[in-house]
């Protein structure tokens, strides 16, 4: 096995660590029923940690703690939506431009696939222009980003619970990373 991996599910130890922290500490503040790798309502997603606190003649608070253990890992997760369907309309714009102009300069791309020739399509890719396959580029992985990336920002928006946590090491805390809606909670040494 893999320096720092432990048998259960490909979990790293630092992970597995961070989740038996937000684990205590939920307990410790008042979460009687705790939980670990649990899947969420109304939604694909599992949080590592999920707790629940009653409270006397009232609703109780329930909470999810993400462990995030690398930087990378954080933001795959913390993609902001509306930047970035406002960045993937402003790509979708410019490719609409530059692919307006490859037509003038190129009349040749045309596949032949339609009966009438105004509806043929191009195949932009085969004269290697450089800039257009930029943009096809982070056009594309704007679009994967902003259905796969959203975690954090779905949990919140489909009331997955009360509350929302990351768990982080103190070497990776940076409050501007911190997604909106969310406490951090900080490993200290």
């Amino acid at each position: 096995m893999a320096a720092g991996i432990t048998g259960r599910h490909g979990e790293t130890t630092q992970h597995a660590r961070l989740k038996q922290l937000a684990f205590v500490w939920a307990q410790t503040h008042g979460f009687s029923a705790c939980a670990m790798e649990v899947n969420l309502p109304r939604c694909r997603y599992r949080a590592d940690v999920a707790g629940y606190r009653s409270v006397p003649k009232q609703i109780g608070s329930t909470a999810v703690f993400e462990c995030k253990q690398a930087l990378c890992d954080l933001r795959r997760d913390n993609c902001h939506s509306e930047t970035a369907r406002l960045r993937l309309e402003a790509i979708y714009n410019r490719r609409e431009v530059l692919e307006a102009r490859l037509r003038t300069h190129y009349p040749n791309l045309h596949n032949g696939d339609s009966l009438f020739p105004e509806f043929d399509s191009e195949n932009f890719s085969t004269i290697g222009h450089r800039g257009y396959a930029r943009l096809t580029r982070e056009l594309a992985a704007l679009q994967t980003r902003l259905y796969d990336c959203t975690k954090f920002e779905k949990l919140v928006r489909y009331r997955c619970a009360n509350l929302f946590f990351i768990v982080l090491p103190e070497q990776l805390f940076c409050e501007s990373e911190v997604p909106v809606g969310w406490g951090a909670l900080v490993e200290s040494n």
